[in-house]
């Protein structure tokens, strides 16, 4: 029998104050714990997005961010987000850069999410375990599927978050597509 995963419990500070194993963070929306996203964007400016298979406990068989995962006890931010693309996608070499962090609530769960962005377009290969399909997703082809029930809630609030942020950050996303990203080995 596989051991379950912990999970640390942070405050709204992101502060770790306990942990507590996954299946208890989840349905409980007062264990505040962390996960990451990636956003990954092609060359032509178009997002992936992932669909989740139907036996998922959580929002099966909707289109949701790129990658996304829980932290386990004593991984940072980073570590994961490498982790989880692997995992996910297989995607190994790429440079995430750090966007934003908040918390999200919903009726069963609490997140303090860690979202990061990476530019990549080949070594796309999606995990059937974790993914029953996935694909580059023109921004026109999002906006107009806004509020259809075919996205994640989660991810429908990630895509207005990183809208805000590629607004209020125009030179750091625009650097995204130059060859040398050095700039966003900013870490959280």
């Amino acid at each position: 029998m596989e051991e379950e995963e912990i999970l640390d419990l942070v405050d709204e500070n992101d502060r770790v104050i306990g942990q507590a194993r996954r299946s208890l963070c989840h349905g409980n929306p007062d264990y505040l714990h962390r996960a990451v996203h990636l956003i990954v964007i092609n060359p032509e400016r178009e997002i992936y997005l992932q669909r989740r298979n139907p036996d998922k406990q959580v929002q099966p068989d909707k289109w949701d961010t790129s990658v996304g995962g829980h932290i386990p006890s004593g991984e940072d931010y980073v570590d994961a987000v490498f982790r989880e693309a692997d995992e996910e996608l297989g995607l190994r070499d790429f440079v995430p850069c750090f966007m934003y962090r908040y918390i999200m609530q919903n009726d069963f769960e609490s997140e303090y999410v860690g979202t990061f962005v990476c530019v990549c377009d080949s070594g796309l290969r999606p995990n059937p375990d974790e993914i029953c399909d996935g694909r580059f997703w023109k921004e026109s082809e999002i906006r107009k599927s806004l509020g259809t029930r075919i996205f994640t809630p989660n991810f429908e609030d990630e895509y207005n978050r990183f809208i805000l942020w590629r607004r209020n950050n125009p030179r750091r996303y625009r650097a995204l597509f130059s060859p040398d990203r050095t700039h966003c080995k900013e870490i959280v």
